[in-house]
């Protein structure tokens, strides 16, 4: 049984779904372990994991959309906005996703279906670097 560990870092240009999949794929490949558990960990309060389609760009926009009907931006409804009108929403937005992912690894790439990408949900108004931890164990 081997363990790899890694930190990937990820620019965003601000609200929305960035893909991941590429950079960690390559990283499972090159780490040599054929069969394992992949867990993805994102170390932020207002950015978040998810997997979904990868097919239709429409999908991520209808997603981002829903998120902003669900959690509205609106001064003076929430008390916490000392960062800013988006500060409280992106903590919720995050707590209503993942920010942690568990992915089965065989053959030795992450096990996804063949529509299902990674993505990074950056719920912040305004461009962020985030650090996304992967870790691997398997053999």
């Amino acid at each position: 049984m081997r363990q790899e560990l890694h930190s990937l870092h990820v620019s965003t240009r601000g609200k929305g779904l960035v893909p991941i999949d590429r950079p960690i794929m390559n990283w499972v490949a090159q780490s040599g372990i054929e069969t394992g558990l992949l867990t993805l960990w994102c170390p932020h309060t207002s950015a978040s994991l998810t997997v979904q389609e990868n097919a239709d760009p429409t999908v991520r926009a209808d997603i981002e959309r829903y998120f902003e009907t669900l959690v509205p931006e609106q001064p003076g409804r929430y008390i916490h906005e000392d960062e800013g009108p988006d500060d409280m929403p992106a903590h919720l937005r995050t707590m209503l996703t993942n920010t942690q992912l568990s992915i089965p690894v065989a053959d030795g790439r992450p096990v996804l279906g063949m529509w299902q990408g990674l993505y990074l949900f950056e719920h912040r108004a305004r461009p962020h670097r985030r650090e996304i931890v992967l870790h691997l164990i398997g053999t």
